[in-house]
């Protein structure tokens, strides 16, 4: 991957490692609501490896300095030599670009790697986040450093609506997707949760639950340093095991997981099912934010039982949502069953600067129509939820 300098701008620094970045002023841009922005999540992914040049993310982050050298904002930036690991798909983009002589990559990339989950990425400090001037300037300085380091384009993925918007404003080309959430309005518990399903879905439900809970295994919740070295050791198994059935490709390293517990805390949580003889056999992992769980990773590595894969990943994600007061668990992207679990579709934001005025104006082209179809999927998707209809 190419080197980069320093751009010009006064105030602006970029950073080859979060590390250079004081951990305190980073967290003051980024708040506390979503912890896959926060200084030590981000410090995690570098630090184990999982994240470097030699692995097509190559830290620039960036900083935005006052007049007395405080940091008023930041973004977490890479420069990419490749699309993976994004999950917003611009391979196509890339190919259409190469095969008419371009060089799509690199390209710089305002996202949190591997983690395809919905927050802020222009991270202005709380005291400057109501204004705008200074979220626009922190949007002039991407396209500013996208042309100075002589790359194809700048994509800020899964962003807040209102960094959408803005974006959009300022000239950017944006892109809608699809991912699946269930919002919780305040349920005393499960059974609450299933008085609002048509009644052939809350049998279906129960059912489900019935089953994976009477197949012999034994279940448990456990949260930052709860978690052992050694049970670490066999989630990372499971997490091996299900990326090579699906994805054949591990991002993350073995470290990353024990650097979460160590640096996360009780953020962490991890759902694990256990053999009678205390063998775990499978694991969910999620994050805590302020106000929702994010399901993670999931993985497992051996046997057949029945409706594992819900009971840990969405319905256990629910109890826990339920009793400790969080408004929302987001499962993320891909599967449609998730739509009949009682998570309903949600759209998800991303905003692209494309320097190359062909290339920019296909894009556009594209995802003009991507967006309509979009739309119309959504509706169809909602109708797909199991809640009862009024009549």
């Amino acid at each position: 991957m190419s080197s980069t300098r320093p751009p010009a701008r006064p105030g602006l620094t970029l950073h080859r490692r979060i590390a250079e970045i004081a951990a305190t002023q980073w967290d003051l841009c980024a708040g506390d609501d979503n912890p896959f922005v926060s200084h030590a999540f981000l410090c995690a992914l570098e630090d184990s490896g999982s994240v470097d040049a030699r692995t097509g993310w190559l830290p620039q982050h960036m900083v935005l300095r006052m007049a007395d050298g405080s940091i008023a904002a930041v973004a977490p930036m890479y420069v990419k030599s490749h699309s993976f690991g994004e999950y917003v798909f611009d391979q196509q983009w890339a190919r259409a670009f190469e095969d008419a002589g371009g060089a799509y990559y690199p390209k710089l990339q305002v996202a949190v790697p591997f983690s395809p989950v919905p927050g802020p990425r222009l991270l202005v400090r709380a005291d400057l986040r109501g204004d705008a001037h200074m979220a626009r300037t922190l949007i002039a300085a991407l396209r500013q450093v996208c042309g100075e380091l002589g790359l194809s384009s700048t994509h800020v993925t899964f962003c807040e609506p209102g960094e959408y918007d803005l974006m959009g404003d300022e000239g950017w080309l944006q892109r809608l997707g699809v991912q699946y959430h269930w919002d919780n309005p305040g349920y005393g518990g499960f059974d609450d949760f299933l008085g609002t399903l048509a009644s052939r879905k809350r049998k279906t439900l129960r059912r489900e639950r019935r089953d994976a809970n009477n197949c012999g295994l034994v279940f448990e919740t456990l949260r930052g340093p709860d978690i052992t070295e050694e049970l670490w050791d066999h989630f990372y198994r499971f997490y091996l095991s299900t990326v090579d059935r699906k994805w054949g490709s591990a991002y993350l390293r073995r470290p990353f997981f024990s650097l979460l517990s160590q640096r996360l805390g009780a953020r962490v949580v991890l759902m694990i099912a256990r053999q009678q003889d205390g063998t775990p056999v499978a694991g969910a992992l999620n994050l805590m934010g302020r106000d929702t769980l994010y399901g993670r990773n999931w993985g497992c590595e051996r046997g057949d039982w029945p409706f594992l894969h819900f009971e840990l990943c969405y319905y256990r994600a629910m109890d826990f949502a339920i009793s400790h007061g969080l408004r929302r668990v987001e499962a993320g992207a891909q599967g449609e069953h998730k739509l009949q679990r009682g998570y309903r579709p949600c759209l998800t934001h991303s905003a692209h600067w494309i320097e190359h005025p062909g290339l920019r104006h296909a894009v556009a082209e594209f995802l003009g129509h991507e967006r309509t179809a979009i739309l119309g999927e959504m509706q169809a998707l909602d109708a797909m939820t199991p809640y009862r209809t009024s009549d």
